[in-house]
């Protein structure tokens, strides 16, 4: 059984995750995903707007939003996460985008620590554009250190409340196997990136050498993004992605 679930619509294919986002994502041949970013944070509801019209004016149906990254204001409950999910999966499934009950999109919930939105807003997007030359490209979903798909996350963080080095690197080296999980599930490796971020409050210093660069997950560099994880008691997550064409979209 295949390990992705393809949207022919939308030029790409998927891992199933959870019923927030999916593990993620790859372009079907003949297509390419493109990364948009925000100049500056967009509210989820003007978010969701703009997103649709930018597809629209570039004669992509809905079905091509394949990816998005969100900042959000603090690490919210498993209640309060719930919640917002239900709010956030309610658009996607206005706008018809599941596919027999599973969310294709990956995704990436972040909490900048200095300087948060007062509110959810979307950070970047990526979408699939016709490309019949294209190499190959793919977007993997953020993951923090717990499996996903549990009652919930408390019960099952790594190195649960272990912020010390030796704790952090622990965390690091789950992080780094589900990444490399996900990419595998697409076909890819570390070899394919052009872009990986980690997003944490804590020094990651005393194994970003051994544990991140030595291993390829810096080939062209590491973003660290001084952020937190979406759900309180986690403390550690990346996503990463292989793109070809990333632009910025100034905000008023």
């Amino acid at each position: 059984m295949s390990q992705t679930i393809t949207v022919p619509e939308g030029g790409f294919r998927f891992i199933p995750g959870v019923y927030q986002y999916s593990a993620g994502v790859a372009a079907e041949p003949g297509f390419t995903l493109e990364r948009l970013r925000f100049a500056e944070p967009v509210p989820l509801a003007e978010g969701f707007a703009l997103i649709a019209q930018l597809l629209d004016a570039a004669g992509r149906p809905k079905a091509a939003f394949a990816a998005c990254e969100l900042r959000s204001p603090a690490p919210f409950t498993e209640e309060g996460f719930a919640a917002f999910n239900r709010v956030y999966g309610g658009v996607l499934a206005e706008w018809g985008l599941f596919r027999d009950g599973r969310n294709p999109i990956a995704r990436s919930n972040v909490c900048p620590e200095i300087a948060p939105p007062a509110e959810p807003c979307f950070h970047a997007f990526t979408f699939t554009m016709p490309a019949p030359d294209a190499a190959p490209s793919f977007v993997v979903a953020g993951s923090g250190e717990a499996p996903e798909g549990k009652p919930n996350y408390r019960d099952h963080v790594i190195a649960f409340g272990d912020t010390s080095a030796a704790g952090l690197r622990t965390k690091a080296r789950w992080v780094l196997g589900e990444m490399e999980r996900r990419m595998g599930a697409l076909g890819f490796g570390w070899a394919g990136t052009t872009g990986v971020q980690a997003y944490t409050v804590h020094d990651i210093h005393p194994f970003l050498a051994e544990e991140l660069v030595a291993r390829g997950a810096a080939r062209h560099g590491l973003t660290w993004q001084f952020c937190r994880p979406p759900v309180v008691d986690l403390e550690y997550e990346m996503d990463c992605r292989g793109l070809w064409r990333e632009r910025v979209l100034p905000t008023d």
